[in-house]
């Protein structure tokens, strides 16, 4: 079962290559906590600007240097065939489970029968556990409460990344599945409210320059610390949204970089951010530097 943190790491680029030596690096420095495991190809891993080949290389490399801890691969895109392929091929380079986001380029016609149907057939096909990643935010699809219900009682369906703040949908969601199904919430805004209500763990940017505090919120959680945990979700939420909402990608990099990881540039078309921007999140990074 899927359970814990799950931090869905940066793709770390020189001169708009994969520079797998920094890759490393910070992967030498997440294996240190107690994530349980990684993201490749994410949306902070700028998975739309990732080749196939690429997502291929970056699970190879990750799952040899990822010391045992659980391996997702984005591999979702619209064409069911081409899903299906990927994630194979990830699978062949050491996936353990595929993430999939919703298709959406025909968004006005992915109603929930579209969606039951996309999903059912890529799992049929593939041969490691397919998670639904809903993100509405990117791509303007909603998977409903009732349509999540029904495809978990597919066997390769194991759970869902709701990257959304909706509190009751992620609740009515949790009441009316399979305990074995895994319900990851997907922002760090809800780390606290999450595991409250049940969810089993959580996929959140914030675990790349936090991940000790991500962590420590899911285990106050589990002892019913929920006074500490608290606490400690209210002092991680100014940062959260300032490197992940408002930034983006871009923000998250220049905060790893703050904080001795490397973070980088984007990668084009995804452009950085200015110096007024850095110097936002530096002034925050110090004030939470201080207080944690």
């Amino acid at each position: 079962m899927l359970k814990g943190i799950f931090s869905p790491i940066t793709t770390p680029f020189i001169n708009d290559e994969i520079a797998f030596d920094k890759l490393e690096f910070n992967l030498n420095k997440w294996n240190q906590t107690q994530l349980s495991g990684y993201v490749v190809a994410g949306s902070n891993g700028e998975a739309p600007f990732l080749t196939t080949e690429e997502k291929i290389k970056l699970t190879e490399f990750v799952k040899k240097h990822s010391h045992n801890k659980t391996i997702m691969t984005g591999t979702g895109s619209d064409s069911i065939n081409e899903t299906i392929y990927s994630t194979n091929e990830v699978a062949l380079a050491g996936a353990d489970a595929a993430l999939v986001i919703t298709p959406s380029f025909f968004k006005g016609k992915m109603n929930q029968s579209a969606l039951k149907e996309y999903f059912t057939r890529v799992a049929d096909k593939i041969s490691i556990p397919l998670i639904i990643y809903n993100v509405p935010k990117f791509t303007g699809v909603n998977v409903e409460p009732e349509t999540v219900v029904e495809l978990s009682n597919h066997e390769n369906i194991i759970g869902i990344k709701h990257s959304t703040e909706n509190i009751p949908e992620i609740t009515e969601i949790i009441y009316a599945i399979e305990p074995d199904f895994a319900v990851l919430v997907g922002t760090a805004s809800l780390l606290y409210t999450g595991f409250s209500i049940g969810a089993k763990g959580a996929i959140v940017a914030l675990a790349n320059i936090a991940p000790d505090e991500c962590v420590q919120i899911y285990n106050y959680c589990l002892n019913k610390e929920y006074e500490k945990a608290r606490d400690l979700q209210s002092s991680l939420i100014p940062l959260n949204r300032l490197v992940t909402t408002k930034f983006g990608v871009a923000g998250l990099k220049h905060a790893m970089d703050m904080l001795n990881y490397f973070g980088g540039k984007t990668r084009s078309p995804l452009q950085g951010i200015n110096i007024k921007e850095k110097n936002e999140i530096s002034e925050m990074q110090k004030k939470y530097l201080t207080k944690n």
